[in-house]
């Protein structure tokens, strides 16, 4: 067998047409056979001498829609000087919600119960990336300078993570728009007691209508 002298154009051939198909008919609807019948004459092996499962090409396809941008945006408005602390954890939430790769993740409608490996990937990154790199360093200099009130800011940094992307997302266990948006108010709440005023009626909002998009897709 002739060895691929482009394997990084055929991985990219892989990922376009994956997401093309999870956004068109959602992930739990696609198959690997779909996949091939859309790549033009490339093999199933050709596809898996690259990726092991279905899950994996899911895995690659949120990296590469997630990939360097993200990060450098949140590198960009930590170094701001001109934002409080509380300012930029807004921002950071809100930027996020609003982001349409947003949307292309709940069009595709993974559920990462099913996908274990995607939830596991997901709460490494909060312990190991997130929190200690992009959001405790915020909520310090909230501290710092008066904007948030609280003696734990490495714990605050991931409690707030992990509510947000799990307990508040419905591709880990979907729920009807009215109970998110109880949960957005506790969330709120608690957020509160611990001298963060971080939600705000936009914010709401934007988590019900990811919350009903993501129920029409799934």
């Amino acid at each position: 067998m002739a060895r691929n002298k482009y394997p990084e154009e055929t991985i990219n051939r892989i990922l376009d047409v994956s997401m093309n198909l999870f956004l068109e008919k959602g992930y739990e609807h696609t198959s690997i056979q779909n996949i091939i019948e859309n790549l033009g004459g490339l093999t199933k092996g050709a596809i898996y001498h690259h990726f092991k499962s279905k899950e994996d090409i899911l895995l690659a396809v949120t990296e590469r829609l997630y990939q360097d941008h993200d990060k450098e945006w949140m590198e960009n408005l930590a170094e701001n000087k001109t934002l409080t602390g509380l300012e930029k954890l807004r921002m950071m939430l809100r930027g996020s919600l609003a982001s349409p790769k947003q949307d292309k993740l709940f069009a595709a409608a993974p559920n990462m119960l099913k996908n274990p490996k995607m939830l596991t990937i997901q709460i490494q990154s909060i312990f190991e990336e997130t929190a200690p790199l992009y959001l405790r360093p915020i909520i310090e200099q909230g501290i710092a300078d008066g904007s948030i009130q609280t003696d734990y800011p490495e714990e605050l940094a991931e409690v707030i993570l992990l509510l947000l992307n799990l307990w508040l997302n419905p591709m880990v266990y979907y729920n009807e728009p009215e109970v998110i948006q109880r949960r957005i108010g506790l969330f709120q709440q608690m957020l509160l007691g611990m001298g963060v005023d971080l939600i705000d009626e936009t914010m709401k909002e934007r988590f019900e209508e990811l919350c009903i998009f993501y129920g029409k897709n799934k």
